[in-house]
């Protein structure tokens, strides 16, 4: 069985939020969905757990950081294409996302842009053609 993981984000309104992640194109899991949290599932693998601010606390002593003014983490996603990667941040701006609150990164075979969520929290979606990343690791360096 494959490991999975669950990324937890405190969130300040869930029903928005559930909204916002379904409109990336997560289903929300009803069996590990209440009035507290809601399971997002973007894949086999990958599941957000959004919590109210007062579930989040339950798992943590520490204060949750207002992800609108600080940087505790970069949440990365695989894209199957560079046009995956600008209809994902199309689909963040439609759902009321900020887009590309840091620069887009275009590398020919790596491709990249992120998104803020309702609540700041900074999503990449990346796609790299693999066997182009490979041969350009591979090249002599010129001098």
């Amino acid at each position: 069985m494959p490991k999975l993981i669950f990324v937890n984000l405190p969130v300040s309104d869930l029903s928005k939020s559930i909204a916002f992640y379904e409109a990336l194109g997560a289903v929300k899991n009803e069996q590990f969905t209440d009035h507290t949290a809601a399971c997002m599932v973007f894949s086999e693998t990958i599941h957000v757990m959004l919590l109210t601010h007062d579930k989040f606390r339950q798992f943590t002593p520490k204060t949750i950081a207002d992800a609108k003014e600080t940087t505790e983490v970069l949440i990365c996603m695989s894209a199957d294409s560079r046009d995956d990667v600008d209809t994902t941040l199309a689909k963040a701006a439609a759902a009321g996302g900020r887009i590309d609150p840091g620069p887009k990164q275009d590398y020919g075979f790596m491709y990249g842009r992120s998104f803020e969520d309702l609540d700041g929290h900074i999503w990449e979606v990346m796609w790299m053609d693999l066997a182009a990343a490979q041969e350009a690791m591979n090249a002599p360096a010129l001098a």
